[in-house]
């Protein structure tokens, strides 16, 4: 759904179909799947039409803070780790981790440079670097991750065209997290929807891109109220991924730990309220003054 509208209908499973539906099932979910098509990210191994051969992505306003630095959940989304496409597997990530070391400003798109650890029959391990598309020697970020193997493809992928959301940059676009649904209830939480399809990822569970954007808000936040300004930069970010979330809505509880140096660190946990309010992703996040 590439309107970002809710979709009533129950996300659809591509374990569930067999192998002749297979490609036509993954091309209807992967071209309504909103985190990479809104933010304009590319994936040169699935994407048809694509010039770029690097996976890419635009920086705009809505993936910065209010001091300009870039914020994580973008880097996060731009080098999903890993990289274990699906016309080779039924991914799942594991683990995600981000070290920040550039705040961005200045750069108009990022490109990813991967590293394969070891991809086996169950598991894959990836580091990469988020670098300046216009210079790769400027290194903004350095990740690394674990996935899982949920099931092999059938063959016969070919590569499907699935254009980007055009959207204005403009200083007061909608943030991330407004535009992906994320609403503050009574308590103070914020929460993700009930799961939808333009949310879900494949293996219908909610996708990695919502994930990392409402944890994203959720940590700086607490990270601003807790510091009283919001002259912070995120430096850190990692989390993982415990189990699928499969029903909603999702809440994003938040716990603040500050150093004798001065960084703050955000503790993050997202609740399935519909599974039970069992935990389906942890992790932290930490800041430093600007």
């Amino acid at each position: 759904m590439s309107d970002g509208g809710a979709d009533d209908t129950a996300p659809t499973d591509i374990r569930r179909v067999g192998d002749d539906a297979h490609w036509d099932t993954f091309e209807e979910l992967w071209t309504g799947l909103m985190s990479y098509r809104y933010l304009n990210k590319t994936v040169p191994e699935l994407d048809a039409g694509h010039e770029d051969e690097l996976e890419s992505m635009p920086v705009r306003h809505d993936m910065r803070n209010p001091h300009g630095g870039i914020m994580a959940a973008p880097l996060a989304i731009v080098c999903p780790e890993p990289a274990w496409t699906d016309d080779e597997v039924i991914p799942a990530p594991i683990i995600a981790s981000t070290q920040i070391i550039d705040d961005a400003r200045g750069v108009e798109k990022f490109e990813v440079l991967r590293e394969v650890i070891n991809f086996g029959r169950t598991m894959g391990f990836m580091r990469s670097k988020v670098v300046d598309a216009a210079d790769h020697s400027r290194v903004i970020a350095v990740s690394a991750g674990m996935g899982v193997n949920m099931g092999t493809p059938p063959h016969g992928f070919e590569p499907m065209e699935n254009p980007p959301i055009q959207v204005e940059d403009h200083p007061d676009m909608p943030r991330l997290h407004e535009v992906f649904g994320c609403t503050r209830g009574d308590d103070g939480f914020l929460r993700l929807p009930e799961l939808r399809q333009d949310q879900s990822a494949p293996h219908a569970a909610l996708h990695l891109g919502p994930i990392h954007i409402v944890m994203d808000a959720a940590a700086h936040e607490a990270a601003w109220e807790f510091a009283g300004t919001d002259a912070l930069q995120v430096e850190n970010w990692y989390v993982m991924f415990v189990k699928g979330g499969v029903a909603g809505p999702f809440r994003c509880e938040t716990s603040v730990i500050s150093g004798s140096s001065g960084k703050i660190n955000v503790d993050l946990t997202l609740r399935d309220e519909g599974k039970g309010d069992r935990i389906i992703t942890t992790g932290s996040a930490i800041f430093s003054r600007i």
